[in-house]
């Protein structure tokens, strides 16, 4: 679907998003391991939380949406049901990684497939931690799909991330809540976000530079009612849209404030963006408020490589930032963007090439310079929400509008974008 965007003068206004898409997964993956019910408000409305619904009714789990609640019975520990069917986790990296966490611990098998693109991604980097934890995964070359075997006993194990991924994280504590043993996992400098662990209330040591976290069937999840804040990925479009647009200010209500996850925030803050943080509460360990966000000008500044897997997320919408920004912005160590949905180097280099903008491609990064053209663009998705929805900023900031081509990804994360861009938005 090609989407045409008009040329954005203004945002004004408020908005309440959708909750956070991380935090949503693993509310319905704890909420499906408790035994009895849970309930879970503002869940994210989008295809990757609602595959992970689907697989989970498809073991057995009984989920239904009252209003604006959903309702959870949960399984208990190992009373999942064998699927009679495979699992189908769509585009999704963090259904598919979590729930082969959780899965590959049961008495029976299971199979897990994806779509097209998902099934180029790499699956190995939890197969090997899975296996050395005593699960049995057969794939396809470390990918999709996986024939997960039913599991004897779990093995607790010491694990040292290879790879700043908290869905490789995610997958090892989820097998390791299994055993009456700990397991350990290591990160070393470049710590990835910690939903996980906030959650379950895991015991965390943060020595010498390593962050290690533990877990055991201690920690097995318990009925709870979950409040999910709203997607701070999301709210980042949105708050770069204002930053860039003239005389324009947006309040983003009840946003994710977790700090492993407001790091983008920090670097534009650094930037010289007026943009003011009020905490309201705390959910389940995470914290969330209102973020206040006043037009700016940007100058950019040096990103350090070690927080990179804070705002692996954030990358697309950051160099729309930073391209539109005085000065070149340059990102490095950022190698894990070529595995993700699209090869996100890329996919931002040839796009911001068409824009006009003196492009430097690197294997881990890139370099943005020059200055944007106002004629009408042609903007690729390559089939990836965050790409989409990244290059509709730029569509909307330029003299003519612009168009993105593929729009229709969006709905993996936020299928009301449109909406909710339309609402704050004067047009020219």
């Amino acid at each position: 679907m090609k989407q045409n965007f008009s040329n954005i003068s203004k945002v004004r206004g408020e908005l309440s998003l959708p909750g956070d898409k991380s935090i949503s997964h693993r509310a319905l993956i704890f909420s499906a391991l408790a035994d009895g019910k849970s309930t879970i408000k503002n869940l994210a409305d989008s295809q990757d939380v609602n595959t992970t619904i689907e697989c989970f009714a498809k073991v057995g789990v009984n989920i239904n949406n009252v209003g604006e609640v959903y309702r959870i019975e949960g399984a208990g520990f190992k009373g999942f049901n064998e699927s009679d069917s495979p699992l189908y986790c769509g585009n999704s990296g963090t259904t598919s990684r979590l729930i082969s966490g959780v899965l590959a611990v049961q008495d029976f098998p299971t199979v897990i497939t994806g779509d097209e693109s998902l099934s180029n991604r790499p699956m190995g980097r939890i197969i090997e931690p899975l296996e050395k934890m005593g699960c049995k995964i057969i794939s396809k070359d470390g990918k999709l799909p996986l024939h997960i075997l039913p599991c004897d006993r779990i093995k607790a194990i010491d694990y040292i991330l290879p790879v700043s991924s908290a869905q490789v994280k995610g997958a090892v504590l989820l097998a390791g809540l299994h055993s009456e043993d700990f397991t350990t996992v290591e990160e070393n400098n470049l710590f990835t976000r910690d939903h996980t662990e906030r959650m379950l209330n895991l015991p965390v040591e943060i020595i010498g530079g390593k962050k290690i976290t533990k877990i055991s069937s201690a920690f097995y999840p318990k009925p709870a009612d979950y409040f999910i804040p709203g997607d701070i990925s999301t709210a980042a479009f949105f708050i770069v849209l204002t930053l860039i647009s003239k005389n324009s200010n947006l309040i983003l209500r009840n946003i994710s404030l977790n700090e492993t996850r407001t790091n983008f925030l920090n670097i534009l803050i650094s930037m010289g963006a007026e943009i003011i943080i009020t905490p309201k509460g705390n959910s389940n360990n995470e914290p969330f408020g209102d973020v206040i966000v006043k037009s700016s000008e940007l100058k950019n500044i040096e990103i350090d490589p070690n927080i990179i897997p804070g705002i692996i997320d954030e990358i697309p919408i950051l160099s729309i930032a930073g391209a539109l920004a005085e000065d070149d912005f340059i990102v490095r160590g950022a190698k894990e963007l070529r595995v993700k949905e699209s090869d996100r180097i890329n996919s931002i280099c040839l796009n911001l090439n068409k824009a006009g903008f003196d492009i430097t491609e690197f294997d881990d990064g890139f370099s943005i310079g020059g200055k944007l053209e106002n004629s009408y663009q042609s903007f690729e998705s390559y089939g990836d929400h965050r790409i989409a929805m990244g290059f509709s900023v730029l569509a909307s900031l330029t003299e003519k509008g612009s168009e993105v081509n593929g729009f229709e990804c969006v709905s993996v994360s936020n299928p009301n974008f449109l909406n909710q861009l339309n609402s704050i938005a004067e047009f020219s």
